[in-house]
């Protein structure tokens, strides 16, 4: 201000709320029990990686909020400034983190370097009202950088240095640490490694696994779990591994690509994953002491590591895939987070290509919010259901059904206040499972954006699917145009595993000219597909 003049200013919001984990308990938030129904996020997307316009961030965190969700874990580094004006707004609360992931303790500059980045991160945030949490690690003891990097000690040092800053830059909020147990006394609140039926043991014994960490760990939070799931990969019985893993095994003791865990054996179904997440929350949703949890991850993000991936270089652990279009596991947390959208979702709309013996019964479920659910087979109605948190799978909503062979149709009614909300799945059913593989017969179907859809079927001497063949695909091209690869997306990527025998990409293609679509695995040569 001069000569009563405004020369420069700057204005900023802020809030106020009051939160307290209980000793050996639940979280408080405003005086008021509140369960933390979370996940985590990564700043990355298809074709974009981290260089995400405000309207994609803002996305990420209003699909989240629409899930049910009232918790993000910000993983692991301080993300874009619209993210947290996001959680403001959409009242989410902020798990924020800084980004000393791995890597262990390094020297002295590192060390100031890592201190300075944690005061600039405390003090640009420290109005947002949506963070409630100041994590000052991950995993820190993991692949050291330097030599002796992973020295206990040491690490603990640090560690009560960072969280004295923390403390004393912003009192209020509390600090914490994510599998680091022997700094678990250090901060506010802990989180040890439990990722039962994925890493580690079999997703069964998670009640178990809470319960412990609840008595060991004055103050407790579940951060990480889940597993990766195929887009599009179903299996009638997929691979738990009960009866051939320990279930008692909550940590991972050693690295977890060394020890046989569900991960390493199992098939990445959605059936699998859709199992796991409905386990998970029908235990959390039914533990009043518990604190809550997080996902991990929100979204399919790309990483330089996993090249042996179904989708090579992308973690798969998303709900949603790297473009944020939602995978089965989505509609698992919405029907038990979100009170206020009604729906109905039946298992699975890319699950259309089903067999068993005749009068062999099959479970179909359906995930949602409503309290009563009918579900109807080819115009007949199998019953209306009573959704009860307390059943598994589906809180009660799942069915046995004799499907006819051939064309069937499914169709779930959901009673709202307001009337009927609906879904309707058609798939085929078989008496008899498909032959062996002989050839990969391609398709083209033109889309909305002028683009091509280019699918790969692998098909038996009958020229039926074959359902159990999740080789990996190679897609070429010669000629003009191109194919739209490196998004990391199943539709969009020209090297990727085939789900339940169908693997598909698009394909860019200029106007008059003639061009050759190839697709071949380790085992077939090639097969082609002209497009004039």
């Amino acid at each position: 201000m001069s000569d009563g003049k405004i020369i420069d200013e700057i204005s900023d919001r802020f809030g106020l709320r009051w939160f307290e984990f209980k000793e050996h308990g639940a979280f408080y938030l405003n005086g008021k029990r509140l369960k933390l129904r979370g996940t985590h996020r990564h700043e990355d997307f298809a074709g974009m990686a981290n260089a995400m316009p405000n309207e994609l961030h803002r996305r990420d965190m209003e699909m989240i909020k629409e899930m049910g969700a009232n918790f993000v874990r910000l993983a692991h580094y301080p993300q874009d400034p619209e993210v947290y004006k996001s959680a403001d707004e959409l009242g989410l609360l902020i798990w924020d983190e800084l980004p000393w992931c791995r890597g262990g303790l390094g020297d002295i500059q590192w060390q100031e370097t890592t201190k300075n980045l944690f005061k600039e991160q405390i003090n640009r945030n420290y109005n947002n009202p949506s963070i409630i949490i100041r994590s000052i690690g991950n995993e820190v003891y993991w692949l050291p950088d330097y030599e002796g990097g992973d020295n206990i000690n040491n690490l603990r040092k640090f560690a009560i240095e960072l969280n004295d800053i923390a403390h004393a830059l912003d009192p209020q909020r509390l600090t914490s640490i994510r599998k680091f147990y022997e700094g678990a006394d250090i901060v506010d609140v802990f989180s040890p490694s439990i990722w039962a039926g994925w890493y580690s043991g079999v997703y069964k014994s998670y009640g178990n696994a809470v319960d412990d960490a609840l008595k060991k760990y004055k103050r407790f939070f579940h951060a990480e779990y889940g597993g990766s799931s195929h887009l599009g990969r179903h299996s009638e019985f997929p691979v738990t591994g009960d009866g051939m893993l320990n279930p008692d095994e909550w940590t991972e003791a050693v690295n977890q690509v060394k020890v046989d865990n569900v991960a390493k054996i199992g098939d990445w179904s959605e059936n699998y994953i859709v199992d796991l997440f409905d386990w998970h929350l029908s235990v959390s949703e039914n533990n009043d002491d518990f604190s809550g949890n997080a996902q991990w991850a929100f979204k399919d993000f790309g990483t330089p590591l996993r090249p042996e991936n179904s989708l090579p270089y992308i973690n798969q652990k998303g709900l949603v895939d790297r473009e944020g279009n939602p995978k089965d596991s989505y509609y698992v947390f919405k029907s038990y987070w979100n009170k206020n959208d009604k729906f109905v979702y039946i298992e699975s709309h890319t699950w259309d290509e089903r067999f068993g013996a005749l009068n062999d019964f099959r479970n179909v479920c359906v995930f949602s919010n409503c309290t009563e659910v009918e579900l109807f087979l080819n115009g007949i109605s199998m019953g209306i259901k009573t959704k009860n948190l307390n059943e598994f799978p589906a809180s009660g909503l799942n069915w046995d059904i004799n499907f006819a062979a051939g064309v069937n149709e499914l169709i779930a009614f959901g009673k709202t206040e307001k009337g009927l909300v609906s879904d309707t799945l058609i798939l085929n059913y078989y008496n008899e499972k498909n032959s062996k593989p002989e050839e990969i017969f391609l398709s083209a179907e033109r889309l909305a954006n002028a683009n091509y859809l280019i699918t790969a079927t692998v098909v038996d001497l009958t020229g039926r699917r074959c359902i159990d063949f999740n080789d990996r695909v190679y897609f070429s091209i010669s000629g003009s145009g191109s194919l739209i690869e490196n998004y990391g997306t199943y539709t969009k990527s020209s090297v990727i595993e085939f789900a339940n025998g169908k693997a598909q990409i698009e394909f860019k293609k200029p106007p008059f000219d003639e061009c050759t679509i190839e697709a071949r695995t380790q085992d077939f040569k090639g097969s082609y597909l002209i497009i004039e």
